[in-house]
């Protein structure tokens, strides 16, 4: 019988040759570098794109994110009132960021990684500007999708009563946080989206999961995420529930600001840190 074979002591595998062995990890030291510049490049693309594109994109995006708050409403309203009621009606939730995500429209939390790569690696008057554009005619886009969403639900007759008095409920949970509550939840909520936009890359032919499971997590983590908590807001403003500034200031605005941070702040400069050294290195 013969004794196994004792594995190399630097670690390689003698099952493929040398040339395999530099091949995989080169692999291994670019995967990170890959996925950056897949979203980089994607990133340019945004900022080159018209802004009649961005801007139509960006209003359907928002009407369709807020199917998140329609489905979960529709759990809520048909599920029986439980301890675990939570776990199954936040499944809803995914809705609107899978119509969105899947359909490539444009949603603001997505850009605060996509074009801040470019930025990042070119700080320049021209990338600095484009993503300031971009951002301000997506935010702008997402709102008035939303608005006109939260006028369907409320006067549209789309809904069943329950299912309308469902969406009300979750929207008033939405609307009584603190202005300093829905900043801390806005934080980890940026993230997530900025970690799924990172993941999709590597994810192909897995992306209704991924999408699926860190929105989720979202939801059951009760976080807030500024553009389908708009919808929730200008619902109960619609229909005269709450004052529209108090909405926008205690809520809306904190949301903006810390799915910003939660995006750009902490995930695109925590990417960037993965690849910046090596990139310079490269250069050099």
């Amino acid at each position: 019988m013969n004794e196994p074979t004792a594995p190399p002591e630097d670690g390689t595998d003698d099952h493929i040759s040398a040339e395999e062995q530099v091949e995989a990890k080169e692999l291994t030291r670019l995967k990170s570098r890959v996925v950056y510049e897949t979203i980089r490049q994607e990133g340019e693309s945004e900022l080159r794109r018209p802004q009649s594109a961005m801007w139509w994109s960006g209003i359907a995006a928002g009407a369709a994110i807020s199917l998140s708050l329609m489905v979960e409403a529709m759990f809520r309203s048909y599920l029986p009132d439980a301890p675990w009621r939570p776990i199954v009606e936040n499944l809803g939730y995914t809705a609107g960021f899978l119509l969105v995500m899947l359909s490539r429209m444009q949603l603001f939390t997505e850009n605060t990684i996509t074009t801040v790569l470019p930025m990042l690696a070119q700080p320049c008057r021209r990338t600095m500007l484009g993503t300031a554009r971009l951002w301000g005619i997506v935010f702008i886009a997402n709102m008035i999708g939303t608005f006109l969403a939260a006028l369907l639900i409320a006067y549209g007759g789309i809904l069943t009563p329950e299912v309308s008095a469902a969406a009300v409920e979750l929207s008033h949970h939405v609307a009584a946080w603190s202005a300093s509550d829905t900043f801390v939840k806005a934080i980890p909520a940026g993230f997530l989206i900025a970690a799924i936009v990172w993941m999709l890359p590597s994810a192909e032919g897995s992306e209704f999961w991924v999408i699926v499971f860190f929105t989720y997590i979202i939801a059951l983590g009760d976080m807030a995420h500024v553009v389908v908590g708009s919808a929730e807001l200008f619902l109960l403003a619609v229909i005269g529930e709450e004052n529209i500034f108090k909405l926008v200031t205690a809520n809306l605005l904190p949301a903006l600001l810390g799915n910003i941070l939660g995006g750009t702040g902490l995930f695109a400069m925590l990417a960037w840190g993965q690849v910046s050294q090596e990139m310079t290195e490269e250069k050099d």
